[in-house]
This record gives C-alpha cells, structure tokens and sequence, in this order.
C-alpha cells in the first residue's frame, strides 16, 4: 500500500481554486496557471467533481489535453455526481462550506456514495478530464464539516458502496490507490480501525499545517504510518492566509487566527524565512506525509510555492516556534 512509490514528487497542485472558488477566474488565466505548473516541474494533479460542480475538472483536462499522460499522476474524488438539471450555486447546502463555489457551473450536484454512484462518477470524470485513466481516487468529504450529525450514516454508505468499489478497481489495476479526502481526522480514524478494505493513502485538508495540526499529530499521522497509508496534505495554507490571503477553513479569517498568524510572520521576517516556505515545509516535514497539494489560480502563485520549497529555513526560526508554543513540541520540523 502507499503511493510514494508513483508520485513524481512532494509538491503537486490542487485545482480547487480552478472551480472558480471565491470568485470568477477567467479561462484564460485558469489555463496559464495549470501550464505553469507543468512548466515548473509539478507532475501530479489533484481535482474533484465538487469543484464548481466539474469545472475544475474540465479546466484541467483542457489544460493537460496535450500533454503525455504516462508524464504525470492524476486524481480526482467520488461522492457528488453533477447533473445536467441547473440549480443556483450560490443556494447550495454546503454545511460548514457555504459559498464557496457559488461562482461555478449551475449544474446540480447530488451526495451520492454508493457503489453505482461511485463508478458513475468516475465515468463523468473521465470525460471531463479527457483520459482514459485514473491514478488515485479519493472519497469525497464524508465528514462533520459538510454532513454535521449525518456524517456517520454518509460514511456507512461510502463505506460499503464507495470504498468496495475502489478497493476492487485497485487490486484489479484500472486505478493506483484509494482511499479519503477530507477536512476532518475523525472519518480518517475510523477508516484505519477497519479490517477490511484497506485504502492506500489519504488527503488531509487543513488539519497538518502551521495552524492546525495538534490532533493529526497526537494519533493520526502515526497509526496511518504504522499501516503505510501515505499522507497527502491539502490546503497547507490554510486556505490562504498563510500565503497573504484572508481566507482560514474557506471562510473570513476570525481575529485570533489573525494574530496568530501575524505572529508567525514577524518571526519569519526576524529569521529571513518566507511564511510560505514555513508552512510548506512544515507541512511535508513529517514522515508519514507523501506530498502537499498548494491550490493556485495565477501563474506567479506556482513559482512561488516552487521557490518556497526550496528557500532554506533556519533551525533557528523552528526552534523559536517552538519556543513560543505556536507549533507541537513533537512536531517534526525539516533538517538542514
């Protein structure tokens, strides 16, 4: 199990904000970003349904058209199968996600984790993405955030219906790996106290970064290492504001993460060490983690998370965050 064997590197690009999440991106400026990806090394893509109800999807299918599939790794989600009936997207119920995508496609979007619903979805992605092929499928969101008391009865279905599925189209080799892409640990660890089936890796939005990675760290990260399923961390920006925007878990950013996060950049600024390449870094410094998938709609946002990768950051700034209890006395941090 695992997916670090296939993954052409730690940095991959999540196309969420290529659904037109929080605002209108033009076509144009949407294709510019994926080739600048592709310019910049990056050879894994991550997509989902969700994302303006298919248009992420379609973008980068667009976007890749022309490139050697056997040249990069693709994934994409299951769990919302897009309709052609229209709906306004800005009346959607998205539980603790309202909005945001109201700016995408009006096609309705339907929870579905069945097992038909799973094979259907990644039929409709296939076409939108314009390949033959699949490398990693995540289920999609079956957690508090958009289900809240419900999530239980969202994830038995998943759990017979979508995970079976998955986990057949795996051992019989149409896709690579399997498993959960969410923005809660909780479905996460019930998942690995399962005999049966076994997911390769997960994505984990939110919960490992700078701001916010105490539970994943305390039970999460080590029993998913003990079981070799690889961990891939989206949203290592938390949304954003770790990379100059406003944004914290897709809405406003309250005050005190604010001021947490202004904190973080004065010690940055003090150690000559750019907030981005602190909160990539940490991000991928732990052993179970197998890559982060930064979101960007702006060509200039790639050469930058590029850069930060690679920007070197002092002992010195990690131990000066530990100091002031801004990251876990036990997270591991990168070594020089």
């Amino acid at each position: 199990m695992g997916i670090k064997s296939f993954l052409p590197g730690s940095l991959g690009f999540g196309t969420a904000p290529l659904g037109n999440m929080f605002r209108d991106i033009p076509d144009d400026e949407a294709s510019a970003t994926v080739h600048a990806a592709w310019d910049h090394g990056i050879r894994y893509f991550d997509t989902a349904p969700f994302y303006g109800a298919g248009l992420s999807e379609i973008r980068l299918g667009e976007a890749l058209a022309d490139r050697p599939r056997d040249e990069y790794v693709l994934s994409t989600k299951v769990g919302r199968v897009i309709l052609d009936e229209l709906e306004d997207p800005a009346s959607r119920e998205l539980g603790e996600k309202g909005g945001l995508f109201e700016h995408g496609r009006p096609n309705k979007m339907i929870n579905d984790y069945s097992a038909d619903a799973t094979l259907r979805s990644i039929e409709d992605s296939l076409r939108r993405l314009r390949t033959d092929r699949l490398d990693i499928v995540w289920v999609h969101d079956v957690a508090q955030d958009f289900y809240g008391d419900e999530w239980l009865a969202q994830y038995e279905t998943a759990r017979t219906g979508a995970f079976r599925v998955l986990q057949r189209l795996r051992d019989e080799g149409v896709i690579r790996g399997w498993g959960l892409g969410v923005n809660r640990v909780e479905p996460l660890e019930l998942t690995l106290d399962l005999d049966e089936p076994r997911p390769d890796a997960f994505l984990l939005a939110g919960r490992y970064t700078l701001l916010d990675h105490d539970r994943a760290l305390e039970r999460l990260l080590p029993a998913a290492a003990a079981q070799d399923v690889d961990i891939v961390v989206g949203g290592p920006y938390s949304s954003g504001i770790l990379a100059g925007g406003r944004h914290f878990e897709y809405q406003e950013a309250p005050a005190a993460i604010v001021a947490k996060v202004e904190r973080l950049k004065a010690l940055a600024a003090e150690h000559g060490v750019g907030i981005k390449a602190a909160a990539l870094q940490f991000a991928l410094a732990h052993p179970a983690t197998a890559a982060a998938v930064p979101g960007a709609t702006r060509p200039s946002r790639i050469a930058e998370d590029v850069a930060a990768l690679r920007e070197t950051v002092p002992a010195a700034f990690w131990a000066a965050l530990r100091e002031e209890k801004l990251i876990a006395p036990t997270a591991p941090v990168p070594s020089l």
